[in-house]
This record gives structure tokens, C-alpha cells and sequence, in this order.
């Protein structure tokens, strides 16, 4: 049983970036892979990028292509989202899942789910 703990989320302007962090106990994280997603007000849950168990290949969404990065830290157990440039409509809950498998991009595809953290961006 894998446990994720998200953090980073915050306040930033337009323009600013953020890092996210979501720690994993109960299992090590490098055996899963692990995406973003994230869920607007009023709005369903997005896939946002994910880093593949098997070689650390990363993919990304259009909306974060060129803006995000994802990245895996095993010596700490926690996969990573830096996210530069943001925009207002970055403004949403990020959660970070675990698969054993393989990326995708579907909410049903994932087993594991942090509890969150919330990203404001301000005009």
C-alpha cells in the first residue's frame, strides 16, 4: 500500500513558479508511475504530466508542455512538478497518483492518490 503526501501548492502571481512534491511511504515510489493531475472549481480532474516507472520517460499535457517539468528524487522517495510560468488557469487542487503499470492519463488507471494541495495563481 503506497500513502502520497503532496505539498508546495501556494499563492504565486503570473509568471511565478512553484515546485510540488509528493512523498510516498509504504512502498518506493521508483516501482510506480506516478502522474499529476488537477482539479479546477466546478471543473473534472485533468492529467497534467507523469514520469514512467521503467525508464523515467516523462509525458506531458498540452498545458504544461514547455512549462512543467516532472522529475523523480528515489533517494527521497518523492516525484517532483516544477512549474514555471504560470497562469491564472493553472489555479486548481494538484494531486499526485501512483499506477503500477504504465502513464496514462485517466483517473480510473491510477490506484494510489494524495490528499492534495492547492496552486492560486493571481492576475
Amino acid at each position: 500500500q503506497v500513502q502520497l503526501v503532496e505539498s508546495g501548492g501556494g499563492l504565486v502571481q503570473t509568471g511565478g513558479s512553484l515546485r510540488l512534491s509528493c512523498a510516498a511511504s509504504g512502498a518506493t515510489l521508483d516501482q510506480y508511475a506516478v502522474a499529476w493531475f488537477r482539479q479546477a472549481p466546478g471543473k473534472e480532474r485533468e492529467a497534467v504530466s507523469c514520469i514512467s516507472r521503467i525508464d523515467d520517460s516523462t509525458y506531458y499535457k498540452d498545458a504544461a508542455a514547455g512549462r512543467f517539468t516532472i522529475s523523480r528524487d528515489n533517494a527521497k522517495n518523492t516525484v517532483y512538478l516544477q512549474m514555471d510560468s504560470l497562469l491564472p488557469e493553472d489555479t486548481a487542487e494538484y494531486y499526485c497518483a501512483a499506477d503500477g503499470q504504465r502513464c496514462n492519463w485517466y483517473t480510473e488507471g491510477y490506484d494510489y492518490w494524495g490528499q492534495g494541495t492547492q496552486v492560486t495563481v493571481s492576475k
